[in-house]
């Protein structure tokens, strides 16, 4: 089929001015890097924070010429360590923590009787204990005092997670991810009962198809085709169309969804 061509770009209404937040996996590339540029443009301090040093830096060096209030902090999600001296920075540069993107994922393609334990023990780790170990530490900030107004009586804050629509669907090769993000939706879902007493909310965006670079090396022509064709559009979406829905679930425009994971998706199947 014909894919429709992408939208235009939305511009910023500085829906998070003033606000700080916390956003993983940001070197530039996907949606990370778009969430990122989004919560800058929407007047939101953000430190970004990425496992590749080198091109956590020349991101940052990018934004900073566009935007005050960026900075960066290299941090493996694997690494409790370095997952708590990132919260620590965040509340210590700028007083306070409102949102918290937890976007570090990783992925791969192997059929179950070819994966290894490593293989299936790496996915989870990054994908789903990464999630929780940023999630906890997030939660912990909040509790403490280190963020902004909210709503239900409590401090405030906001957790945006990143899911997959392969967390409802079956793909073949995808166990291993496909079990990480459907973990994602299920810690959301807990953690915002948990956070609600609070005055936290917790949500998660469920992509398809986000186009990036790094997806392009890691997948192969014809498996990107046919999970192109399965969209009603008939193209991917760009790593903006993403960020547009965590730029609202992160907005007060949602202040009344919690535990929720909003399907960010054109695919049929």
């Amino acid at each position: 089929m014909t894919g429709v061509e992408s939208p235009a770009y939305v511009p910023g209404h500085g829906l998070l001015k003033g606000r700080t937040a916390v956003v993983t996996a940001a070197a530039g590339a996907g949606i990370g890097g778009a969430t990122a540029r989004r919560f800058l443009e929407e007047g939101a301090r953000v430190l970004i924070s990425d496992a590749h040093a080198r091109r956590l830096k020349e991101y940052e060096a990018e934004l900073a010429g566009e935007f005050e209030g960026v900075s960066a902090l290299a941090c493996d999600v694997t690494d409790e360590a370095q997952v708590q001296a990132l919260f620590d920075a965040a509340v210590r540069q700028h007083g306070r923590l409102d949102i918290v993107v937890n976007n570090a994922g990783l992925g791969g393609t192997s059929d179950l009787v070819d994966m290894s334990d490593e293989q299936w023990s790496k996915v989870l780790d990054v994908t789903l204990n990464g999630t929780f170990r940023c999630t906890r530490a997030a939660l912990r900030a909040f509790q403490e005092g280190g963020q902004g107004g909210g709503h239900g009586g409590g401090h405030g804050g906001v957790i945006v997670n990143n899911a997959s629509v392969v967390g409802w669907r079956a793909q073949a090769g995808q166990a291993h991810y496909a079990a990480a993000k459907a973990g994602v939706m299920a810690l959301t879902r807990c953690a915002a009962i948990e956070a609600a007493g609070f005055g936290v909310r917790v949500n998660a965006v469920s992509p398809s198809l986000a186009m990036h670079p790094h997806l392009v090396k890691v997948t192969s022509p014809e498996l990107l085709e046919e999970l192109t064709e399965r969209e009603a559009f008939g193209r991917y979406a760009e790593p903006w169309e993403v960020a547009n829905v965590i730029v609202f679930l992160a907005s007060d425009y949602s202040s009344y969804m919690t535990g929720e994971a909003v399907s960010v998706s054109s695919q049929r199947a």
